[in-house]
């Protein structure tokens, strides 16, 4: 599945053609993606004007003229390709996991701008969806009212951190990967940022917080370091998980840079250390640490 870096990466490409258009008509060929499409999902749209595409953790949402938001979930396959006024083709940003080309078979909605543009989002797996909500009920969506702090912003402090760890007996990454506390982190984020922040990941969340509830230094590097690899991967473009690829069509770098993620077996890359990269299974997903340097 998609992570931060990445959706952010889909919505900087989808921004240049949806900040400010307006839909002109919007085509679904299917009744369904992981959900059932809102009720007269194409007439609502049909006319809107976008004010301002966002992410909230894994989501996009589209803010529109209409009081309503256009909530888009990737799921585990789902990617646009879009096709800006005077293109000859359209292009990809978003495919993940599996590359099936443009079968017309995997393409769902189709969005058509006034002036020109067209977008087509395909999703062989159909795990994504999209819902319209009120503007004045967005925040206490579902889907939205449990999410944690952003990690890239101001709210993420070693305070904020140490105020939610003090007390809890379960392990840093399972911590972290709770959607409740930090909203959007994933499993290779996780990874890479306890690494950076020469933490493992099995030990327990309490370690962010004293007794009395003030940060750690633990809690001070790893909120560093949160920030520092996301932001070094949005800067890739993302990371290229078999077919992942930017606004441009150039496949994300970032997995180029991994410290640890997958790279069970090789030695560590911190200068000076000489452990080599375990891989253990942590509820279900593979953690990657360095077991010297992170303690």
């Amino acid at each position: 599945m998609p992570e931060l870096p990445e959706v952010e990466t889909v919505r900087i490409g989808l921004a240049s053609l949806l900040e400010g258009g307006t839909f002109r008509r919007v085509t679904t060929r299917r009744a369904d993606l992981r959900f059932p499409f809102p009720e007269r999902f194409a007439e609502r749209l049909a006319g809107a004007r976008v004010l301002r595409l966002e992410r909230r953790a894994k989501y996009l949402i589209a803010h529109l003229s209409t009081d309503e938001a256009l909530v888009m979930h990737l799921g585990m396959t789902g990617r646009f390709h879009i096709q800006a006024p005077g293109e000859a083709k359209p292009h990809l940003i978003g495919d993940y996991e599996y590359s099936t080309g443009a079968a017309p078979k995997h393409e769902h909605a189709v969005f058509e701008m006034q002036g020109g543009g067209r977008i087509t989002y395909a999703d062989p797996r159909r795990f994504g969806y999209m819902l319209l909500v009120p503007e004045a009920e967005l925040a206490a969506h579902a889907m939205m009212r449990a999410l944690g702090v952003e990690p890239l912003s101001a709210e993420l402090t070693p305070a904020y951190l140490a105020s939610r760890a003090a007390g809890r007996r379960s392990d840093l990454k399972a911590f972290l990967m709770d959607q409740r506390i930090v909203a959007g982190l994933g499993n290779i984020y996780v990874c890479e940022a306890l690494f950076r922040a020469g933490l493992k990941p099995g030990r327990p969340a309490s370690v962010l917080a004293t007794p009395t509830g003030k940060p750690t230094a633990h809690a001070t590097r790893l909120v560093a370091a949160i920030k520092a690899v996301l932001e070094a991967a949005i800067a890739a473009g993302g990371s290229t998980l078999r077919d992942y690829r930017q606004a441009d069509g150039q496949a994300g770098a970032f997995q180029e840079t991994f410290c640890v993620y997958g790279r069970e077996g090789e030695p560590c890359v911190r200068p000076g250390c000489r452990g080599i990269v375990r891989r253990n299974t942590q509820a279900g997903r593979s953690s990657f640490f360095c077991p010297v340097c992170q303690r």
